[in-house]
């Protein structure tokens, strides 16, 4: 136990005023600001090119007393960047869903109105008949555009494009701890309110680290969310040996929202190179920002012993194809593979953990900008369009 939380057990005892252990809270909320500040690889998109201020953040910021008050300001300090790929370690039962891991509906803003750009497979939302190309109009009863005014007006920001998708996604996503009721209407006119269940109270299928099925010399490899687990190279292995020699190969990506590290990515894609090649470019601002001097380097995957076939893969992407996901899509088009279907999630950047002061708290933030080996970012990569022998590609 430290000596400050030592120093308030006694303090209580004897009846005396713990206000001083206030102070290391209100100090971790504003070292949380200088961490954002000083590492946040996006920080020259941001509006002005700084931490957005505002006079209701700052009282937030001053209000931080203990945990919870310290872990509400993060939450809202991390939303006020429009980031979906900025996190709190630890949240609320009632915080809002992460998106895109637990949302069944991407959002954009086209004009004045909110369009469903993307319904997830499978999901709560497809199941209910949401399409691509509805119109949101209202979210928990409060029309969408009044709604995401209101998400910046609680954090006393401006809204700006950017802003307003975010918004739009989170709240479309909803709390954690309940239910959502979103009105649309779709191209012919219809207008519905339905209820979702949150992401969240979905029951957890268990389900193998990858799929495989094969259909007219076609074998499709599918990614089941499993990008983080190490057992997903060993089932990627044992997939890929079982794949008959002439058969098109087809790697599916579209279930991938929870990212991954590269070790699996890596050990994916060590299956298609004889000798090192690079897959994405890592740069960290940070470095510039405290030394003047830029840092940016080329990460490579190498050939994998035993384990190589000389036909790329098709790559299959869609919105919940996030962070290491999309580092492999990328990855394998910079060796040369086709990679097909829509825009991914964008998810900006490799994240790291960082302690919020001299608490327990930790923020997952983007430190390191991606790009494409060629230099393109990340973020800004689209694949080519399904061609229609490909729209038979299933979830398998």
């Amino acid at each position: 136990m430290d000596a400050i939380r030592i120093a308030l057990i006694v303090g209580a005892a004897i009846g005396v005023c713990a206000n001083a252990g206030d102070g290391r809270y209100v100090e971790a909320a504003e070292q949380l600001d200088s961490t954002i500040a000083e590492n946040y690889a996006y920080l020259d998109e941001l509006p002005d090119g700084v931490l957005p201020k505002s006079d209701v953040l700052t009282a937030e910021r001053e209000a931080v007393h203990d945990d919870r008050t310290l872990l509400a300001y993060a939450e809202k300090r991390l939303a006020s960047l429009a980031d979906h790929h900025a996190i709190t370690g630890s949240s609320f039962r009632d915080s809002w869903a992460v998106v895109p891991t637990y949302t069944d509906l991407w959002v954009v803003k086209k004009g004045d109105q909110f369009i469903v750009d993307a319904v997830r497979d499978g999901s709560p939302a497809e199941d209910q008949g949401f399409a691509v190309g509805d119109v949101i109009m209202a979210v928990n009863g409060l029309p969408i555009n009044q709604a995401v005014a209101s998400f910046w007006a609680d954090l006393g920001l401006a809204e700006t494009p950017v802003r307003a998708g975010y918004a739009a996604r989170v709240l479309v996503a909803g709390r954690r701890d309940r239910a959502r009721k979103i009105k649309i209407r779709n191209r012919s006119g219809t207008v519905r309110e339905l209820v979702l269940p949150s992401m969240y109270d979905l029951e957890e299928v268990e389900r193998p680290p990858v799929s495989v099925c094969r259909s007219d010399a076609r074998t499709v490899i599918r990614v089941n969310n499993s990008l983080g687990d190490p057992r997903t190279i060993d089932a990627f292995d044992d997939a890929m040996r079982l794949v008959p020699k002439g058969d098109n190969l087809v790697l599916d990506l579209r279930d991938t929202p929870s990212g991954g590290n590269t070790t699996v990515a890596r050990g994916i894609m060590g299956w298609f190179v004889t000798e090192p090649r690079g897959y994405q470019i890592h740069n960290r601002p940070a470095e510039q920002r405290q030394t003047g001097i830029p840092r940016q380097w080329i990460e490579q995957v190498l050939p994998r012993e035993g384990m190589y076939r000389a036909e790329l893969p098709t790559i299959v992407v869609g919105r919940w194809t996030g962070s290491m996901g999309e580092g492999i899509a990328v990855g394998f088009a910079g060796l040369g593979a086709e990679v097909h279907g829509t825009r991914m999630a964008g998810l900006k950047g490799s994240i790291e953990d960082l302690r919020a002061g001299e608490t327990d708290l930790t923020v997952k933030l983007p430190t390191e900008m991606l790009l494409t080996a060629s230099g393109l970012p990340r973020e800004d990569f689209i694949p080519e369009p399904m061609h229609d022998d490909q729209l038979i590609l299933g979830v398998c």
